[in-house]
C-alpha cells in the first residue's frame, strides 16, 4: 500500500480522496492555485504545494508541476479525481517514467476509450450495441450537413475529446447543424484542446444509463450496477440515482455484461463507467466510456457498500479485487443532487463570489455531503461552480426522495445563487416522482425556463403561518430586551396579517404552554418551535408533522425557502396594514435599451456593430462562462447605438455590453 498520495485536483473530489487516505492510513498532498490558496482541500492535505495562477492551464493542467510536486514531497502516486488531466495518457506516461504509480487505467486504455470515435469503433468490436452515425471527423459545417442528412435528422454533434457536456449540440436541421458545429468545435477546443466533431442519430425520448466497472491488474472485471442520470440540461447531469426505475433485470445483466466485454478489450484497469443511452423499449446503445471515477459515484457506493476510491488505491497497488461478480449486492435506493452556484431563475446563469453562510445538513446513514468548500470561501470563475454533492439513501426511491427533500430543506447558502430551489422543485415533480424520464425531462417540463411559478408547494399555509410566527418569536425576543413584563410572550393573544404577493392574509395567534395556536383561513394550526432570531432554520412540527423552513429577516419582511419554494413575506399589525395600503410602488428602472450580461464571464466575440440595425432572435455577443459559450440574442428589433464593452472583457453579472437607439 502506498504510504504518500499526491491528489491533482481540487474541490469536493480532493477533499473526498483525502478523507479515504485518512481512513487507511495514508498521508496526503494537495496542489493549488492562487484562487485556492486558502480553499478546503488545501487545508485538509498532510501536506500542500503551490502550481500555479489560478486559470487550470496555468496551474493544475500543467502536468510538469504537478510531477514535480511529488518528487518534492516524495508522492508515490497520483490520484487524479475527475476532470483536470485524469484522462490524459501523456501525464500517465510522464508519471511512469518518473516512477510515479498514476491510481487509474493505462495510458492505452486511456487513449482508446477517450476518443469517442475510436471507442465507438473497439466497441462495435467487442459486440457492443452502438448508436448508428459517421465515425469519421466531420472537416467543417458543410460536412457536417451533408453526413446529417445521410443519417437522418435528429443528430447528435460530439466533441471527439471530452466530456462534461462540452462541445455537444443536438440538430434537427440542415441550419442547426451548421451552427452546431461551429459551436461544438469551438467549444471543444476552448476546452480540450481538440475541435474534432463527429455526428450520430440522436435517439428521441433517450434515457442516460451507466455502468460503473471494476477491474484490476490479475484479470478479475465486474459491474457494480447502473446508474440513472436522465436528468440533464445542457447535456450536464444534474440528478443521479441508483439503481434506475427504468431497468429490469435483465436489461441490467446485458448491460453490465457488455460493459464488462468493452474493459476487457483494452485490457482496463481500476475504475470505470460505461454510458449508455437507452431508448424506451430498453433497447441501449453505446454513448463513451469515461476512463476515471464520476462524479456521480457516491450513489454506487451508497447501494453496494463499497469505497471506490479505496479500491482505485488498492488497483493501483497491485493488490486484486476483494470480491467477485456474484458477490455484488444491490441494496436499497440512492439519490444525488449537484448542488451548483447558479440562478436558476436567470436560465441558470453562474454565480461567483464569496460564501458569506454555508451550513450543510447533518451527515447521517441516510445523507451524505461531499463538498469542497466552507462558510467564507470563494465559488471562482475559473472553475466548475459545483458547491457539492448532496446524495441521501433510502429502502426505496420514495423513501430516497424524501430524505432528499428534507435534506435541501436544511441546506443553507448565501452569498452567492444557487439551485436547490430548482433541485427540490425537482424532486416535488409528479413525472419525477413517477419515474417517467428521458434527457429532454427539464426541456419539456419547462419550456420557458424555470420560473417560481413551476415552484410547487405542499400546502401555502404554511409558510404564511412561519411568516406569522417568526415574527411574533422576534417580538417576543424585542419586549424581554426592553424589560417588558416578563412572561410577555405568554400573556399576549395578538392578530397579524401577511402578505404575499400582493395577497393580504390575516392571523391571530395565540401562545399555549407547549407552543401556539394559529388560526388562519377557517383553519387551526397547532404549532410547536424553539426558534430564535437569527437561527436561519425555523425547524418546528404543525399539527404533529415535522417542518423545515430556511428564514431570513429584514425588518418586517421575512423571506422563506421551503421544498424548493421562495416566499416573500411583509408581517404588519391590522393597523399598519391600513397604511401600508397607501404607499406608493417605486417603479424598477427601464433597462430594455441594454444589452446585458446575464452572468460573470468573458466576452469572446461581439457580433454586431455600432449603427447596425438588428431583427429579434439575432446573434448580438458570445460570452463564455465555466468553459462553456453562452449565445445572447436580441429579444426585439433595433439599431445599436454604441458598443460599451469590446471582445476580451470580463464581465461581471448585469455589465453593460451594448445600447441601443
Amino acid at each position: 500500500m502506498f504510504k504518500k498520495i499526491l491528489i491533482a485536483n481540487r474541490g469536493e473530489i480532493a477533499c473526498r480522496v483525502i478523507k479515504t487516505c485518512r481512513r487507511l492510513g495514508i498521508r496526503t498532498v494537495a496542489v493549488y492555485s492562487d484562487a485556492d490558496r486558502d480553499a478546503l482541500h488545501a487545508r485538509m492535505a498532510d501536506e500542500k504545494v503551490h502550481v500555479g495562477a489560478a486559470p487550470s492551464a496555468a496551474s493544475y493542467l500543467v502536468m510538469e508541476r504537478i510531477i514535480e510536486a511529488c518528487k518534492q514531497t516524495g508522492a508515490e502516486a497520483v490520484h487524479p479525481g475527475y476532470g483536470f488531466l485524469s484522462e490524459n495518457a501523456a501525464f500517465c506516461e510522464a508519471l511512469e517514467a518518473a516512477g510515479i504509480a498514476f491510481i487509474g487505467p493505462a495510458p492505452h486504455a486511456i487513449t482508446r476509450m477517450g476518443d469517442k470515435i475510436t471507442s465507438k469503433r473497439l466497441a462495435q468490436e467487442a459486440g457492443v450495441n452502438t448508436v448508428p452515425g459517421h465515425t469519421g471527423v466531420i472537416a467543417d459545417a458543410d460536412h457536417a450537413a451533408r453526413v446529417a442528412a445521410e443519417i437522418g435528422y435528429p443528430v447528435m454533434l460530439k466533441a471527439s475529446a471530452g466530456g462534461g457536456g462540452k462541445g455537444m449540440r443536438i440538430a434537427w436541421d440542415a441550419a442547426e447543424c451548421r451552427d452546431g458545429f461551429e459551436r461544438a468545435s469551438s467549444e471543444a477546443r476552448s476546452s480540450f484542446g481538440d475541435d474534432r466533431v463527429f455526428v450520430e442519430k440522436y435517439i428521441e425520448e433517450p434515457r442516460h444509463i451507466e455502468i460503473q466497472v471494476l477491474a484490476d491488474t490479475q484479470g478479475h472485471c465486474l459491474y457494480l450496477g447502473e446508474r440513472e442520470c436522465s436528468i440533464q440540461r445542457r447535456h450536464q447531469k444534474v440528478i443521479e440515482e441508483a439503481p434506475s426505475p427504468f431497468l429490469d433485470p435483465a436489461t441490467r445483466q446485458a448491460m453490465g455484461e457488455q460493459a464488462v466485454a468493452l474493459a476487457r478489450a483494452v485490457d482496463y484497469r481500476s475504475a470505470g463507467t460505461v454510458e449508455f443511452i437507452v431508448d424506451k423499449e430498453r433497447n441501449f446503445y453505446f454513448l463513451e466510456m469515461n476512463t476515471r471515477l464520476q462524479v456521480e459515484h457516491p450513489v454506487t457506493e451508497l447501494i453496494t457498500g463499497l469505497d471506490l476510491v479505496e479500491l482505485m488505491i488498492r488497483v493501483a497497488a497491485g493488490e486484486a479485487l476483494p470480491l467477485t461478480q456474484d458477490e455484488v449486492e444491490l441494496t436499497g435506493w440512492a439519490m444525488e443532487t449537484r448542488v451548483y452556484a447558479e440562478d436558476p431563475f436567470r436560465d441558470f446563469m453562474p454565480s461567483i463570489g464569496r460564501l458569506v453562510r454555508y451550513l450543510q445538513p447533518p451527515e447521517s446513514p441516510h445523507v451524505r455531503v461531499d463538498t469542497g468548500v466552507n462558510e467564507g470561501g470563494e465559488v471562482s470563475m475559473f472553475y466548475d461552480p459545483m458547491i457539492a454533492k448532496l446524495v441521501t439513501w433510502g429502502k426505496d426511491r420514495s423513501e430516497a426522495i424524501g430524505q432528499m427533500q428534507e435534506a435541501l430543506d436544511r441546506y443553507h447558502i448565501r452569498g452567492v445563487d444557487h439551485n436547490i430551489s430548482f433541485l427540490n422543485a425537482l424532486m416535488a415533480h409528479p413525472r419525477f416522482q413517477a419515474g417517467r424520464l428521458s434527457t429532454n425531462f427539464i426541456a419539456e417540463e419547462y419550456p420557458e425556463g424555470f420560473r417560481p411559478a413551476d415552484v410547487p408547494r405542499e400546502d401555502p399555509a404554511h409558510a404564511i403561518v412561519v411568516a406569522a410566527l417568526a415574527h411574533r418569536r422576534y417580538m417576543d425576543r424585542a419586549a424581554c430586551i426592553s424589560g417588558q413584563v416578563a412572561g410577555y410572550e405568554r400573556q399576549v393573544h395578538d392578530d397579524w396579517t401577511v402578505i404575499v404577493e400582493g395577497v393580504t392574509h390575516h392571523l391571530h395567534v395565540r401562545p399555549q404552554a407547549d407552543g401556539y395556536t394559529v388560526l388562519y383561513d377557517d383553519r387551526e394550526f397547532a404549532v410547536s418551535c424553539n426558534w430564535r432570531l437569527g437561527q436561519p432554520l425555523f425547524k418546528a412540527e404543525i399539527d404533529g408533522k415535522p417542518i423545515c423552513f430556511q428564514v431570513e429577516r429584514d425588518g418586517i419582511r421575512y423571506r422563506l425557502f421551503h421544498r424548493g419554494a421562495e416566499i416573500d413575506a411583509l408581517v404588519l399589525a391590522p393597523d399598519v396594514c391600513r397604511l401600508h395600503g397607501l404607499m406608493p410602488e417605486k417603479a424598477p428602472p427601464d433597462l430594455s435599451r441594454f444589452l446585458l450580461s446575464p452572468m460573470p464571464g468573458l466576452l469572446v466575440k461581439v457580433s454586431v456593430s455600432e449603427g447596425q440595425e438588428v431583427k429579434a432572435g439575432e446573434e448580438l455577443a458570445v460570452v463564455e462562462a465555466m468553459k462553456m459559450e453562452n449565445v445572447l440574442r436580441a429579444q426585439q428589433d433595433g439599431v445599436v447605438s454604441k458598443i460599451v464593452a469590446d471582445a476580451g472583457a470580463s464581465l461581471s453579472v448585469d455589465q453593460a455590453i451594448m445600447e441601443f437607439a
